[in-house]
């Protein structure tokens, strides 16, 4: 009985995927070891630019999305948080009452310091 077994199991061809003469093509090592070398997205732009392409070529400094239909985030210019409120006075966003205290008692060189990294538009001046 166990002899029965065994011999079926040396009967059965060897798997599809474990072909002993199987050669790896999609990366090449090279004579030197090194690996691949990845490339950054600015470095793959970069490199694109310097390429003289027809004008009817799709690459990657040609691919424009459409503008999104939902809102920009709002960030609190204080803490960072996720922002539902907006000072009228200054402009600046804030999300909690403390934050709030603290946009009306900063002064106005430091608000329009918060709008200028924002790049707010109208700098409160």
């Amino acid at each position: 009985m166990v002899n029965e077994e065994t011999s079926e199991v040396a009967k059965k061809p060897p798997p599809i995927f474990k072909d002993p003469t199987f050669q790896q093509r999609f990366r090449p090592t090279n004579s030197s070891g090194k690996k691949r070398i990845w490339r950054s997205l600015k470095q793959v732009l970069a490199q694109e630019r310097a390429l003289p392409w027809p004008t009817d070529v799709v690459h990657y400094s040609s691919i424009n999305a459409p503008p999104s239909f939902k809102p920009a985030k709002k960030y609190s210019d204080i803490s960072g948080l996720s922002a539902r409120y907006t000072d009228p006075q200054t402009k600046l966003y804030y999300a909690t009452t403390e934050e709030f205290m603290t946009v009306r008692s900063l002064p106005m060189d430091i608000t329009a310091g918060y709008l200028a990294l924002r790049g707010a538009s109208s700098i409160v001046g």
